[in-house]
């Protein structure tokens, strides 16, 4: 990724770690987080995600003076650096006897807050209706939304989330992603967040990086990841769907599902509308047209040994 590193709000160089001699966790890892973007941190489970995000927020010290925030070394911003920044790294440290609304007021003792911010803070999350209610009573996303209150009420310019929808139901994970797009969106808060849900960060990142085994594999917008799928799936929904499977095989990679579905590969996403014309034009009746893969395609074709 290149740019204006001004533009930059996270940069690592060559940033490695060990917890032990025989255990190297990151390798040289150079990540750049554009300054306004919702930056999607991906990888496997081990791949040294979490420890990147500990190490960005402080709770393990860098061994080598590699992280920039703000376009300044970490370790020369500490520990005033937090004022700027709101994370979710470790689990939410909610008081389950007490209510949002209290639970607000104790962060905003603790950081000199105007306690009249709080209710400011509960409408942004959505809980204005549930401020009163005891923490033990919230579902599990309420209580991550509640988390992520807590981790607003400084008004950071940087918001570092690790797995904020680990463990949501469907309902929650979407409160999750419309929240932080909205934070992004209206607010301007630059958003640093791991996951392994792809699906998630295709739909809520403007930028992704993708690391395996402590080393970068990529790092670009999501169009740039979408490009670098080696095809294009999709699922054609259709009439007669047996029929265009003789007529398509011998020219495209295909399969037939069920008496109305084929999927097929194209060479690439760019592909689609001619593709879509030309069989529209020979006469199919094609009622639906869904592209398969995506990103997950990418991240597997990425994260694959053999292409190590």
């Amino acid at each position: 990724m290149t740019g204006d590193r001004n533009n930059y709000i996270i940069q690592t160089y060559s940033l490695s770690f060990q917890y032990s001699k025989s255990k190297l966790v990151l390798d040289d890892l150079s990540i750049n987080v554009p300054k306004g973007s919702i930056y999607g941190f991906l990888g496997p489970n081990g791949s040294g995600k979490s420890t990147t995000m500990r190490l960005l927020t402080g709770i393990i010290p860098e061994q080598s003076r590699s992280i920039k925030l703000f376009n300044k070394p970490l370790e020369q911003q500490l520990p005033q650096v937090f004022t700027r920044i709101g994370s979710l790294v470790e689990s939410p440290a909610l008081y389950l006897h007490l209510s949002g609304i209290n639970n607000l007021k104790y962060i905003a003792k603790l950081r000199n807050i105007p306690e009249n911010k709080i209710h400011e803070f509960l409408e942004l999350v959505d809980l204005t209706n549930d401020g009163k209610r005891k923490v033990k009573g919230y579902s599990l996303g309420m209580k991550q939304r509640l988390a992520i209150a807590m981790a607003l009420m400084s008004e950071p310019e940087l918001l570092l989330l690790d797995e904020p929808v680990n463990g949501l139901d469907p309902n929650g994970i979407l409160e999750i992603r419309k929240l932080l797009i909205k934070l992004n969106q209206e607010k301007g808060v630059s958003i640093f967040v791991s996951s392994h849900l792809l699906s998630e960060i295709e739909k809520m990142c403007t930028h992704v990086g993708i690391i395996n085994h402590g080393k970068l594999k990529f790092e670009g917008t999501m169009k740039e990841l979408a490009e670098k799928a080696s095809v294009c799936k999709i699922q054609l929904t259709l009439k007669n769907a047996a029929n265009w499977f003789e007529k398509l095989k011998n020219e495209y990679k295909a399969t037939i599902e069920n008496e109305n579905q084929i999927i097929l590969e194209l060479n690439n996403r760019e592909s689609i509308p001619g593709f879509t014309k030309s069989l529209i034009e020979k006469g199919a009746e094609l009622y639906e047209i869904k592209i398969l893969g995506g990103l997950e395609e990418s991240f597997m074709t990425i994260t694959d040994e053999k292409t190590k």
